[in-house]
């Protein structure tokens, strides 16, 4: 194991902001939104900088994915309270943020024979036919990887960064010991 590097590229998180939100007013009034009713619920919002997209339910939940850092989840909360502020809602809490899920890519350093994996670790399901990746889940991490041949990995379930690290600390002792 040389090196094993890994950072977060997406965050969903759901909030709620505790007031009802007018969502035809809001599609009719803000350029950045999308609004279909008859084929979903919610209105989707994107925000430019930083770069996220959130979900707004008419009950005032919110789920917002795409931010890589825990601060920038919380910039694209206060766009979307001064998004509502412009068409006369005014949101008077502080957000309570959860976090759903954490997705990081990273590598483990070395190449990685999957069939072997497939064979001597447990959870695994690994189809080369149909896709490249094998997919690991690691239930004492409560995490799910995704492993390829060069050594890249993608990691989700994780609900912090550090979970994030000890996942792919558990996942490495776990190859060392089969490879």
């Amino acid at each position: 194991m040389t090196e094993k590097n890994i950072q977060v590229v997406n965050i969903v998180v759901s909030t709620s902001l505790e007031h009802d939100i007018p969502l035809e007013k809001m599609a009719a009034t803000l350029s950045n939104t999308e609004y279909n009713p008859e084929q979903f619920p919610g209105l989707v919002i994107r925000i430019r900088d930083p770069k996220t997209s959130a979900l707004i339910f008419s009950s005032g939940k919110v789920v917002c994915t795409g931010a890589r850092s825990m601060e920038k989840v919380e910039q694209s909360i206060e766009k979307i309270i001064k998004s509502l502020k412009k068409i006369g809602i005014e949101i008077k809490i502080k957000p309570q943020i959860t976090v759903q899920n954490i997705v990081a890519s990273g590598s483990v350093g070395m190449d990685l024979n999957l069939n072997v994996l497939a064979m001597k670790l447990e959870n695994t399901e690994y189809e080369p036919e149909q896709f490249p990746g094998l997919v690991y889940k690691l239930d004492e991490a409560k995490a799910t990887f995704l492993l390829f041949s060069n050594g890249k990995i993608v990691c989700t379930g994780t609900k912090s960064e550090s979970e994030v690290e000890s996942a792919l600390d558990k996942l490495i002792d776990n190859l060392k010991k089969v490879q």
